[in-house]
């Protein structure tokens, strides 16, 4: 850590320290966490926060940006490249203004939408009521079956041809299951939407080239650059170029000023390294250590919401285990393990309380844990749940997996 933030402001200065030793001690599972590289961080925290650069490269309304304007064209071509996408827009400040940026450039306030359920796994900018998805347009939803807990695409056909939005929206934060963009591209024509995927969760095992990619598919594909891909905390949209028009100036000016070019900058970086062999490596162990997981869990009797995973997330049914979502999460974290509790399909409890908690493994696997450490963190969750109520037993399991963290040091020179 700086010294200068330790002199100036040493209440802040202590937030981060302890901060980073939360992030070291304890075991990380939560799906849309990960850790960035101290490269990605150095340039977050460069002088690239300086500058004010409204507009896109060339075509600046402030003077002096000839070099963020180098920067954002480095993000702009890795991300094409990275995802073999016609156009990108990097500007985004989060995964929901790039959704924003995404409908608004489509659909006017008022417009149908159709999106994956929130309960059911998809996003709350996929039409929640409480967001401005579901402020703005008239929101309508598609669910998983009641049995698979999988998207069945004939009844999702059906459901397009009844509402007949404007727009169709793919994409979730807690659906472990491949989708069929082949599928959606053939109902959205069918019904005349514009099919706009989300892929933030998923978004770096699409960059690995272990997952298949929407963005042949899809009208205009959104992300986050965080998650799966390590980069900074962000967005980005990748369209095709007969759309790019319309989705910059929906961005900008349409919803966002001065692009963060300390960000941008970060995205680059960030987009670099997923182009490296190795992170195509990594992308691979995020998948083989999300299904050691899930092997592990099913075998101790968990119960996984569709049985299983194809991704780097798992969705865990807490009930037949006598716990609520929120019970487990506590849990988990009064023994090192960091998740959120989640809904699952048709939850009878509220989202405050829910039937699950949601693991992935992107961060783990970023420390260099493998299927064996897998196997550990399983046997782990299943003794906490069996001793929930022994603070002994607890204890000692919290010391196991400190120890288990600790064999795979996080930024050991910190």
């Amino acid at each position: 850590m700086s010294e200068f933030l330790k002199r100036v402001d040493p209440e802040i200065a202590a937030v981060v320290a302890a901060e980073l030793g939360r992030q070291r001690d304890q075991l990380e599972m939560i799906a849309s966490e990960n850790f960035t590289s101290r490269a990605v961080m150095e340039a977050v925290g460069s002088v690239l926060t300086n500058k004010y650069a409204e507009g896109y490269p060339g075509k600046r309304y402030y003077g002096g940006c000839v070099h963020v304007d180098d920067a954002e064209t480095l993000a702009k071509r890795r991300a094409c490249e990275l995802f073999d996408a016609e156009r990108a827009n990097v500007q985004p400040h989060s995964g929901s203004t790039a959704n924003m940026t995404a409908y608004l450039a489509f659909a006017k306030p008022g417009d149908k939408i159709l999106g994956l359920s929130l309960s059911h796994g998809g996003h709350l900018t996929h039409g929640h009521p409480v967001n401005f998805s579901g402020l703005m347009f008239e929101a309508h939803h598609y669910e998983v079956e009641q049995g698979s807990e999988t998207i069945d695409y004939d009844k999702l056909r059906d459901k397009a041809r009844e509402v007949k939005p404007r727009l169709l929206i793919g994409g979730a934060s807690a659906y472990p299951r491949t989708w069929d963009y082949e599928a959606m591209r053939s109902i959205a024509d069918e019904v005349g939407a514009v099919f706009i995927f989300d892929m933030a969760h998923i978004a770096g095992l699409v960059a690995g080239k272990v997952h298949p990619s929407p963005v042949p598919h899809a009208d205009v594909v959104t992300s986050t650059t965080h998650k799966t891909l390590r980069g900074p905390r962000g967005g980005l949209v990748l369209c095709r170029q007969e759309h790019l028009k319309a989705v910059n100036k929906m961005n900008f000016p349409g919803i966002q000023g001065g692009p963060l070019m300390h960000a941008i900058a970060a995205k680059a970086v960030c987009f670099l390294e997923c182009l490296q062999p190795e992170f195509a490596d990594y992308a691979q162990k995020v998948l083989d250590n999300a299904q050691a997981l899930a092997a592990a869990l099913l075998a101790k009797g968990f119960r996984l919401v569709s049985g299983g995973t194809d991704n780097h997330l798992l969705l865990v049914n807490c009930k037949p285990r006598g716990l609520t979502g929120k019970d487990m999460e506590e849990l988990l974290e009064r023994v090192g393990i960091t998740c959120n509790k989640n809904t699952v399909p048709f939850d009878e409890e509220s989202p405050f309380v829910t039937s699950g908690v949601r693991l992935g493994t992107p961060a783990l696997t970023t420390r260099g844990m493998g299927a064996v450490e897998m196997e550990q963190i399983a046997e782990i969750m299943d003794r906490a749940v069996a001793a929930k109520d022994d603070e002994a037993a607890l204890d000692t399991l919290a010391a196991e997996a400190q120890e288990l963290g600790r064999a795979f040091p996080l930024y050991p020179d910190d």
